[in-house]
């Protein structure tokens, strides 16, 4: 494990910060654990946190003796001062002689004694911090470290590892009691240098920040270099695997629509997967005894927040026999779901507390030949979820190379799974209305398909922003916040398209809603209108339309969960304009066609609506074509755009917003939706 403080770096921050009020004894608190949290193998999402004890001043201008630590809900990689809450420390200390403290009341303590009201819920740990009486303190979960104490003779092997210089603390649950053990360790030999926590982690501390983080880097890389000494293979025996695997565009679908939760009113609870197939990942999924060292349990047991008790394993996908592949993984998932139910209600018995299920879906899925899946009802949650898969290969992996990985036992995965703390995390979380739900919006880059990332994205769906022009997608993306996707599309190409869907399915392993958006305008007397363009424009704005949609039906066949195709037709579809016959024909054509597969696909869920609009500013209708409309009509421009019952013009987020109402209406198929300010000829009958 690298050493990476930097004498300079460290200087600078604490310069930088002086200027904001901030001592140094915070500065460089924020900078070690900065330099912790950048480290995966030290530290992931949320897990880990730091200390120093120091003072802090009041409203009032009192000064406290305070306990700066970590604040829940802020990554250690890019901390600020502002995540490392001061907490009164004697108020913390008073507890050490009680008998009990619940998870609440220690909550509810550490809140009434914060510094500053507004800042963040102090770290679980915090006692466990104060009751160490050194100035700094770190604590990580180490891969190499739960490497060792991940196995069934773990206080030997520490003892092996890390000698008389660290105290063991055999496994508890974070919380009141944990700290109590932990501060009895210590007492019994105050001259160690740090804890090893059994099945959780390590914990580090001095009176300086420098040397507080010199003793955790020294200590991982102890335990790093007893794991490659003691290797007993480099890599795991491997299965047998199909010559043919499937490709990871056909395999995704299959696992999204497996694990994806039916609810009891039809529809489905959607999850985003996140593909990863490092050469570590690889040699950890196509072991032999895959199922037997992989469904254990957790290398540490708050990682069943992430990825819940165990992961799920599916068979190696043959490219021959995909239906047999879906099969087997249905089967599986059926399997994990039972587990999980039997998982639940014999621990939830074990007390009185009333508990509600979790969904009882996988996070974590490893394929043979594919690679590991991570689940989530985000992409950042699936992102998360395969995150954590890495330090669950990498802790087994190392474990099983030189012991047998031996975790807690499951009621103890249990306990922090349906913690009560994050349980009351769960239940404030918001849920948006297309959360787990991947729209591809084609022509994406326009105003109307601008306008409708946007709206989708509002609503928690991932959206993939499909354009001809690649920049423009990859730019609409980017403002849409982290997680979307730009790719590019030609429409009229049935191998742009391919590459496209590719793109979306490997990236968030399926797709839900379509919203077939690109088409342009061609003008001229119909009886004059020259053969190529009439064709040119069919290609666009007709069977561009029926090739999206095939290639859709292919992706929604595989998930089995229904799908929502949803099609920009135009008020040309029904109420044609002078001159504007080589856009109106395919667009009529396009609306049959949204009620042809509305007919012919509504028996396996999929719904296809069309959204009828008029006079909206756009690529379509620039500046040029909005003047040769309104003189073709003879009106002012200002009359020709707001030229309806409600004289309002109508903006490209007014049909964003009903393109969503389509995508929300569950059992609405076959319908056309104006959106045009009120236009009696274009009313349908």
């Amino acid at each position: 494990m690298q050493n990476n403080w930097i004498d300079s770096e460290a200087q600078t921050l604490v310069d930088d910060l002086a200027k904001e009020g901030i001592n140094e004894d915070l500065a460089l608190r924020v900078y070690t654990t900065r330099l912790l949290g950048l480290v995966p193998q030290l530290v992931l999402h949320g897990g880990g946190n730091t200390s120093v004890k120091t003072t802090a001043t009041d409203i009032t201008g009192q000064a406290w003796d305070v306990l700066c630590v970590k604040g829940s809900g802020w990554d250690m990689g890019v901390i600020e001062p502002a995540g490392l809450p001061a907490v009164k420390l004697k108020p913390l200390l008073s507890t050490r002689n009680f008998a009990a403290l619940s998870d609440e009341t220690m909550v509810e303590l550490q809140r009434s004694n914060l510094i500053n009201s507004s800042s963040p819920n102090p770290s679980v740990e915090t006692l466990l911090h104060a009751f160490i009486p050194h100035k700094f303190v770190d604590h990580t979960h180490s891969t190499g470290v739960l490497a060792i104490i991940d196995q069934d003779n773990s206080k030997e092997l520490a003892r092996e590892v890390f000698g008389e210089r660290f105290g063991f603390v055999p496994y508890i649950m974070p919380g009141f009691d944990l700290a109590k053990k932990a501060a009895e360790v210590y007492e019994s030999n105050p001259d160690v240098d740090g804890l090893i926590l059994d099945k959780h982690g390590i914990f580090t501390f001095a009176e300086d920040a420098k040397s507080a983080y010199d003793l955790m880097i020294d200590a991982v890389t102890k335990a790093e270099n007893y794991v490659e000494q003691n290797r007993k293979f480099s890599s795991f025996p491997k299965a047998a695997l199909p010559e043919n695997i499937a490709n990871l565009e056909d395999v995704l679908p299959i696992v999204r629509g497996a694990v994806a939760h039916a609810l009891d009113d039809g529809d489905y609870k959607r999850f985003v997967c996140d593909h990863r197939a490092d050469d570590k990942i690889l040699n950890f999924t196509n072991a032999a005894d895959l199922d037997k060292f992989a469904t254990r349990g957790m290398p540490t047991p708050d990682l069943s927040i992430r990825i819940k008790h165990k992961p799920i394993i599916f068979p190696a996908p043959e490219a021959d026999h995909l239906d047999a592949f879906k099969t087997a993984v249905q089967t599986a998932v059926k399997s994990f779901i039972a587990d999980y139910t039997e998982y639940f209600s014999k621990n939830d018995a074990q007390d009185d507390v009333t508990r509600t299920m979790l969904d009882p879906m996988p996070r974590l899925a490893f394929i043979p030949g594919i690679g590991m899946i991570g689940i989530g009802q985000t992409y950042k949650e699936a992102k998360i979820a395969a995150d954590v898969g890495e330090t669950f290969v990498e802790t087994i992996s190392s474990a099983e190379a030189h012991g047998e990985f031996k975790p807690v036992d499951m009621p103890e995965l249990f306990k922090l799974e349906y913690w009560s703390l994050e349980q009351a995390k769960l239940a404030s979380a918001k849920k948006r209305a297309l959360d787990g739900q991947v729209v591809m919006v084609t022509g994406g880059a326009g105003a109307i398909g601008a306008a409708t990332c946007q709206v989708f994205a509002e609503q928690g769906a991932q959206v993939v922003v499909s354009d001809l022009n690649l920049d423009a997608a990859e730019t609409i993306a980017a403002s849409l916040g982290a997680g979307h996707l730009g790719v590019a599309c030609n429409v009229t190409d049935r191998a742009s398209i391919k590459q496209s869907f590719d793109a979306a399915v490997t990236k968030y392993g399926g797709l839900d809603i379509i919203i077939s958006n690109a088409g342009a305008a061609w003008e001229g007397a119909i009886g004059e209108l020259d053969d190529e363009i009439l064709r040119k424009s069919f290609e666009l704005n007709f069977f561009s339309h029926q090739n999206i949609s095939q290639a859709a039906i292919d992706v929604f066949k595989a998930q089995s969960t229904g799908g929502c195709l949803l099609y920009n037709t135009s008020k040309q579809a029904i109420n044609p304009g002078a001159n504007f016959g080589a856009y109106g024909l395919p667009k009529a054509a396009t609306l049959f066609l949204s009620r042809q597969y509305a007919l012919e696909y509504g028996s396996i869920g999929v719904r296809a609506n069309a959204v009828n609009a008029d006079r909206i500013r756009s690529g379509l209708l620039d500046d040029d074509m909005i003047a040769s409309r309104s003189s073709a009509r003879n009106m002012s421009i200002d009359d020709y755009m707001s030229g309806n019952l409600l004289k309002q013009e109508v903006t490209a987020r007014d049909v964003a917003e009903v393109f969503l109402s389509q995508a929300l209406a569950r059992k609405t198929t076959g319908n056309v939706s104006t959106v045009d300010g009120g236009n009696i000829a274009a009313i349908l009958r």
